[in-house]
């Protein structure tokens, strides 16, 4: 049975995961909601000002008043710079199992982070919370994302065809899914 016990700061050599407040939200658009390399491979488009990502973190905030709620700001632990967001994005409690998303701003790719980020995540929703089975996905024109998905111990299960269409091309993209069990 998974353990109700939410949001909690975790930290890892380089970085604090933490719960966002209502003021991260400049530093949110800054970094991640106005960078159009991100919105390439994420399902919402590029924040048009900062009043998006402001009504978007109250309603995250406000979300960790709800049961089952894991969603983290992640920052740097040496500037407190925010530089991504990971979260449990879909959840089946009866059966211990959730979907895992991360966005980072582009600036921060290929630095570890998201990796980092991932592995702490799943060892905390493993033996903290007690799910069993944790999902995640990427677009296949976002390879990188796998890359991070595999390094953080998460095998490939198979090819989802035609799920999403490709901001950039306008035409349908596949979406990979990976998955990793609280036995492995």
């Amino acid at each position: 049975m998974v353990n109700n016990i939410g949001t909690n700061t975790i930290e890892t050599e380089r970085l604090v995961l933490r719960r966002f407040k209502l003021d991260d939200y400049k530093d949110f658009y800054r970094e991640i909601g106005s960078d159009e390399e991100v919105s390439k491979y994420v399902e919402w488009d590029k924040h048009k000002d900062e009043s998006v990502t402001k009504e978007l973190l109250e309603n995250w905030v406000k979300e960790y008043e709800e049961d089952y709620t894991f969603r983290w700001c992640v920052t740097l632990k040496d500037s407190g710079e925010l530089i991504g967001s990971i979260d449990c994005i879909h959840q089946k409690i009866k059966h211990s199992v959730c979907e895992i998303g991360y966005v980072y701003g582009s600036k921060y790719w290929g630095k570890g982070y998201a990796t980092e980020a991932l592995k702490r995540v799943i060892d905390y929703l493993f033996n903290e919370a007690n799910f069993h089975t944790i999902v995640a996905m990427h677009m296949a024109n976002n390879p990188a994302s796998g890359k991070v998905m595999q390094k953080a111990g998460m095998k490939y299960e198979g090819t989802l065809r035609d799920r999403i269409i490709d901001k950039t091309t306008k035409e349908y993209d596949d979406l990979l899914s990976y998955s990793i069990s609280k036995e492995e």
